[in-house]
């Protein structure tokens, strides 16, 4: 009797993760189409990270026509991933009540290139090629600080309106147009580059983010996600050539057009960017005195309408 009651408990415990997930499924969608910038997510399902934390989580990309925001606020998904300074928009300016429960980001990935050899700062009223599909807080700070007056304009992929000189300018990422302009043979001198980080804007910039009332009534579930999603990083980065085989995976099932050298330097320059300026280690953390100084540049730039703290963004109530 004994043999068989010791049987059925471990037969229990084996069927307690899918017990835990027998009720709805944790929806995660990502800030962009499949690549390797969400790789650690990638692995935290695919090695079954997320599944031994007892939640089933599955991924989304947004598209150009059902934004991540749109689908939080249709509860097409209780996660979405934010750049810092987006969510604190959404949460000063449209009093979106989220809050930060995983942050890979550590520092800011923004360069404004000059199209003709020059320095930027020194072009007003150039032309600069920027993606509708994100408000683009840096350089519109830069740009009313510094009393620039940039026309912008509007593109939604690749580097072609940069390279066929339709404009002056144009905002990039280090982890993907940067290596783009590099792979058309675009040959870029320092002098040309204005990487934001080195002036004074070193903000970071993609996390997870769920809705208050998420994150109140499923705390479990929110510290199930964010230690597992760890773990897929951390995992990435011990072995991103297995991490990348399941990126292009992904890629594959997304049709999305690029290549496993792209995906690699751009795992290469995520997994950097992870990396704290101060400690030199993977921290996972929203930095406070980060928050403070966007809050601070989004206001002066007239972006934000008051400040927006590192604490409601943690989800810490006023009195805690």
């Amino acid at each position: 009797m004994k043999r068989v009651n010791i049987c059925v408990m471990g037969c229990l415990l084996m069927l307690l993760p899918q017990l835990l997930r027998a009720g709805e499924p944790f929806v995660f969608t990502t800030a962009w189409t499949a690549q390797a910038e969400f790789a650690g997510y990638y692995v935290a399902k695919e090695k079954g990270f997320y599944r031994e934390a007892g939640l089933d989580v599955k991924i989304q990309h947004p598209s150009l026509t059902s934004s991540v925001y749109h689908r939080m606020q249709t509860d097409e998904c209780d996660a979405g991933m934010f750049a810092l300074m987006a969510a604190m928009d959404l949460v000063g300016n449209q009093q979106a009540d989220l809050v930060n429960i995983f942050q890979t980001s550590m520092n800011s990935s923004y360069l404004l290139v000059s199209r003709w050899g020059k320095n930027p700062l020194k072009q007003k009223g150039m032309k600069v090629a920027v993606y509708n599909a994100e408000p683009n807080y840096l350089v519109k700070m830069l740009d009313k600080r510094e009393q620039m007056g940039f026309k912008w304009i509007y593109f939604t992929s690749n580097v072609n309106v940069f390279l066929s000189g339709a404009v002056d300018a144009m905002v990039v990422v280090t982890y993907n147009e940067y290596f783009q302009l590099l792979q058309a043979g675009y040959t870029m001198k320092e002098e040309q580059l204005y990487r934001f980080k080195d002036h004074g804007y070193n903000i970071q910039e993609n996390g997870v983010y769920v809705k208050r009332a998420y994150f109140d009534q499923h705390p479990k579930e929110v510290k199930a996600f964010a230690e597992a999603s760890r773990r897929g990083w951390e995992w990435t980065a011990e072995h991103p050539e297995e991490a990348l085989d399941i990126v292009m995976k992904y890629v594959e099932l997304d049709n999305v057009p690029t290549n496993r050298v792209m995906q690699r330097l751009m795992l290469q320059e995520i997994l950097r960017l992870q990396q704290d300026a101060k400690s030199g280690k993977r921290e996972f953390r929203v930095r406070p005195d980060m928050v403070k100084r966007a809050s601070g540049f989004m206001q002066e730039s007239g972006l934000l309408k008051r400040e927006v703290t590192y604490e409601e963004l943690m989800g810490k109530k006023a009195n805690q």
